[in-house]
């Protein structure tokens, strides 16, 4: 910082395309701090720092970052803005990547520092990167092509979709910096991220003609991918885009970026090469949000065999948990290995969640080998994971009783579960948004004073993101209105620190209800996808009502009847107990 000529620095956890899932050379916040969360950022002053995250990692960070070196702030109700504007004095500098910020994401802090007489510098070099030995290289995994009876889809087609759009809004071009919108948009996948399909890659697509460039390094790229592409692509080196841009005819005037990540740098050099930059909404998220058919069938497909790994390891971890001898990694690891035996599996879509006792309090706990816990009988285990499929993308979490729950246990498990029940069969008319959904998931908790602090709903990828937006179901919402073809997730949940963790979570697809006499609008309803038994010895009959007991019911029949014929004769006699009528 002495170097740089500035008195604090802004270090979030993020790549040049502002990606919750990165690759090891750009997990700076990790390689300062200790914290490996998905989000969050760490403000470094000559006196002092902190560390800013969500509800999600207020117990997670108190165990990776030392709270003699960092406050711990809420990044919402407690923001950097706020906490800089504490500390900041005039004429001190804040330095920044511009490459790891968007305008939108630095607008506060520059406004907290204005008032306080301070100035943001963008620098050319990071400085976590000149003081990190060993920094691991960008990397250079081959892209590979998409199918298209995956992928529902050409490339070609999908970008005369998207061009269409853009022609709509007057705009020439987009530069694309979401890496699943671009390999949406090509039909490509990588392998640069751990837990997404992605690869490093800029996108700049015309209005005009459809035509466009990827930016990637070149040897990513071989003779299939080429062909693939074909002569409407253009293909340049990773770092050519602001050359490229410097040299695009003048009829290429207005280039559309995307708001949420399009850095701060991308829209400097749209500007500085004399072309209009306009911050928007990627165009290609609303399409790729709404699933093609050949999309939804495939998820439809990866979930039947996902239910059947998972149902496997549910089978095991009742007959094994209780006897002592299994951690949480262990348990986790079995599970990935029921998850390999499948065909098209190509790798977890996020790190396992594997939390027993109070470490399923955690909401984005992450066993190590210095913090797993035992199972042992009479606790609640708590399991998040997913997979990565050729056809799909799969995330669901199981809260099961190892040995005997209590009453309170059953008790919120089956508030938890009432919620998840009314939003899984929730009517809602077109128009209506996650947000205002949110509520129905809640609603039985909050009747006893109780709650939690995470989304209830986030969208889900095709083989790409575990996160995809731009719909989702949480107090806030996103003003996007649920619309078919939409995959998200349902999945509220209870947590009480340093005893015990609940979650039930399914993913849903969005799609037209049957028709209502009367009706003035178009109904809608959620399909659920995830096919896995939810735990009866957690639930309370007594709480729940007729209606919601034939739910459970005919969801289990759906499960027995979609894994009974995957698994082995052992699991599926524990299958036929543990979805048994009730």
């Amino acid at each position: 910082m002495a170097e740089a000529g500035v008195d604090g620095y802004l270090i979030p956890h993020g790549d040049d395309h502002q990606g919750e899932f990165i690759a090891p050379y750009a997990e700076r916040i990790k390689w300062l701090t200790n914290f490996t969360g998905s989000a969050g950022i760490a403000v470094v002053l000559k006196d002092r720092a902190a560390i800013f995250i969500d509800g999600r990692y207020t117990l997670q960070v108190r165990d990776q970052v030392d709270g003699t070196l960092y406050e711990y702030r809420h990044l919402t109700e407690e923001p950097a803005s706020a906490w800089l504007a504490e500390h900041l004095t005039a004429g001190m500098k804040l330095g920044f990547d511009p490459k790891l910020h968007t305008p939108a994401g630095l607008a506060r802090i520059e406004e907290a520092a204005s008032k306080k007489g301070a100035t943001l510098v963008a620098l050319g070099t990071n400085l976590i990167d000149k003081i990190w030995t060993g920094r691991p290289a960008r990397p250079k995994e081959p892209a590979i092509v998409y199918p298209e009876k995956f992928a529902g889809r050409t490339s070609a087609e999908k970008r005369e979709l998207v061009a269409k759009v853009l022609r709509d809004q007057g705009q020439d071009a987009f530069l694309f910096t979401a890496l699943d919108s671009i390999a949406w948009l090509f039909n490509l996948r990588g392998g640069d991220m751990e837990f997404s399909p992605l690869l490093y890659a800029y996108g700049l697509l015309f209005a005009k003609d459809a035509k466009a460039v990827l930016f990637v390094d070149p040897a990513k790229i071989g003779a299939e991918v080429r062909a693939h592409l074909g002569p409407d692509v253009t293909l340049k080196g990773y770092d050519d885009v602001a050359a490229t841009l410097k040299a695009l005819p003048q009829e290429v005037a207005v280039v559309g970026l995307d708001r949420d990540t399009g850095s701060r740098w991308v829209n400097d050099r749209v500007a500085e090469s004399g072309r209009k930059a306009v911050p928007g909404v990627d165009p290609a998220t609303a399409i790729k949000a709404r699933k093609h058919p050949a999309e939804l069938q495939g998820v439809r497909d990866a979930h039947v065999r996902d239910g059947a790994a998972l149902t496997k390891f549910l089978a095991w971890i009742d007959r094994e948990g209780p006897k002592g001898t299994l951690n949480e990694i262990a348990a986790a690891d079995r599970l990935a290995q029921f998850r390999r035996e499948l065909n098209t599996y190509r790798g977890p879509s996020f790190a396992t969640i594997c939390g027993a006792g109070a470490n399923g309090a955690i909401v984005h706990y992450r066993a190590t080998e210095k913090t797993a816990a035992k199972i042992a009988a009479d606790m609640v285990l708590l399991v998040d994971s997913g997979g990565q499929y050729l056809d799909g993308t799969t995330d669901v979490t199981r809260s099961v009783a190892i040995g005997k729950a209590t009453p309170e246990q059953k008790r919120r498990f089956t508030l938890v579960l009432k919620g998840h029940i009314a939003l899984a069969n929730a009517k809602f008319v077109k128009g209506t948004t996650g947000g205002q959904l949110d509520a129905l998931a809640r609603f039985a908790l909050w009747q006893e004073g109780l709650d939690y602090d995470h989304g209830t709903g986030h969208g889900v990828g095709t083989f790409l993101g575990v996160h995809e937006g731009p719909q989702r179901i949480g107090k806030a919402g996103s003003g996007v209105a649920l619309e078919p073809g939409m995959v998200i997730s349902n999945e509220p949940g209870y947590y009480k620190t340093g005893e015990y963790g609940i979650r039930i979570e399914n993913l849903v697809a969005v799609r037209e209800a049957p028709a209502v006499p009367g009706a003035e609008k178009p109904l809608l309803e959620f399909e659920t996808l995830t096919l896995a038994p939810i735990d009866l010895d957690m639930v309370d009959e007594s709480l729940l009502t007729a209606p919601e007991k034939d739910w459970l019911n005919r969801y289990h029949a759906d499960v027995r009847a979609a894994i009974a014929p995957q698994v082995d004769a052992d699991t599926k006699q524990w299958l036929e107990q543990a979805t048994r009528a009730i």
